[in-house]
């Protein structure tokens, strides 16, 4: 569903349909109660069939009933339980055919001697009984130990072993300093990513509290947040995809930033953001980061000492005599001497390139002050320097 032009601020943009779809699952209940109502039909009737050939009295509305109860049961059952792992009933299945496969292999190992020396001795149908406890033990163990493995399901050969591997395109999980930045529109429009981009609901839930804000500044951030997000859903070859679903590992976690990892680390994506403290914590977890911050800093233009530049100085260094300039795209540059040249464009010589988090930092040595002249064609590295931010 594409989002309205005329979408108020601050509301949740109506994006994609959600991941579970309650109708389908209602509509899938009731033909399996349908189907079973039809099967239970054809039981009543056929053993109503025998029972009147034998002569017996025996009502067949009471199978018919008790089909109906054990499908309505099922479905009750089914309701109960709404968030389900693939992975355990996987487990759950596996562990059931291994054991049932174990279990029959064991009968018949020990039936022959079972029968040449005890069976004299023991009672009828107790040999059968033996083994179906034995079969029912085994299976137990078979899931017992499945699910306590969780999803590491390993299947091992001698001398070879075939673990889970992730293959495709990894999702990208949005967090709100990423949207709210805005720069995440810039790259795909760039056409460099070709993964579907995942916005948790709780993250559009941040964002539309930041857009009702009562603080200016805080509200047009939210609004920016929801404004970008429309952008990438209208862009062609974006796939951009609202996650609703509930896993088990989100329940009791608040913080938006320990929700951001769990998720990704349950969708096996990465991260992308530009705060610190969250590049941080996903990466301690195992999780894949992005973080734009160092993204444009691997973009910026490789400058390297000895090289000239031209830059307006527009105020003072930290250190006595320095003055302080900007590239067009924010890096600092650091003049030694260039105190006395604040708001004058002057000519450097690179002396060093200093990377930092915070960004690039490029210091250099005064070699004069550029006359000024009429606007034109820039000279080599001069379209570099007009004054930054």
């Amino acid at each position: 569903m594409s989002i309205s032009e005329q979408e108020t601020p601050g509301r949740i943009p109506k994006f994609i349909s959600r991941v579970s779809n309650p109708t389908l699952l209602w509509v899938l209940r009731f033909l399996f109660v349908l189907v079973v109502g039809g099967l239970g039909v054809r039981m009543a009737r056929a053993a109503g069939d025998a029972a009147k050939a034998a002569g017996s009295n025996v009502n067949p509305a009471w199978l018919f009933a008790g089909v109906m109860v054990l499908s309505i049961t099922v479905v009750l059952l089914d309701m109960l339980t709404p968030r389900k792992r693939i992975q355990t009933l996987s487990a759950i299945y596996l562990g059931l055919i291994v054991g049932l496969i174990l279990g029959n292999l064991v009968q018949l190992a020990i039936q022959p001697s079972l029968d040449l020396i005890l069976a004299p001795n023991l009672p009828p149908g107790l040999p059968q009984s033996i083994f179906g406890l034995l079969t029912v033990v085994i299976c137990y163990f078979c899931v017992s130990t499945l699910l306590q493995t969780k999803d590491d399901f390993r299947f091992i050969i001698p001398y070879m072993e075939f673990s889970r591997e992730v293959k495709g395109s990894r999702p990208l999980v949005l967090d709100t300093s990423v949207v709210i930045d805005g720069r995440i529109a810039d790259v795909a429009e760039a056409r460099v990513l070709d993964q579907p981009l995942i916005v948790p609901r709780f993250v559009l839930l941040e964002l539309q509290g930041i857009a009702d804000s009562s603080d200016k500044l805080r509200r047009n951030r939210g609004r920016r947040g929801l404004d970008i997000l429309n952008r990438l859903q209208k862009m062609t070859g974006i796939e951009v995809r609202i996650h609703d679903g509930e896993i088990p590992e989100l329940a009791g976690i608040r913080e938006v930033d320990q929700r951001l990892v769990v998720l990704a680390k349950h969708l096996g994506g990465k991260v992308v953001t530009n705060d610190y403290n969250l590049n941080k914590i996903a990466r301690l977890q195992g999780v894949e980061v992005i973080n734009l911050n160092d993204l444009a800093n691997a973009l910026k233009p490789i400058v390297l000492p000895g090289e000239a530049l031209t830059v307006k100085l527009i105020k003072r260094g930290e250190e006595p005599g320095q003055g302080v300039g900007y590239l067009d795209d924010g890096t600092m540059i650091v003049a030694e001497q260039g105190f006395n040249h604040l708001g004058e464009t002057v000519r450097l010589t690179v002396t060093s390139v200093l990377q930092t988090s915070a960004g690039r930092m490029i210091f250099g040595r005064l070699d004069g002050v550029v006359p000024a002249r009429p606007a034109g064609p820039y000279p080599p590295h001069e379209n570099l320097g007009k004054p930054g931010p």
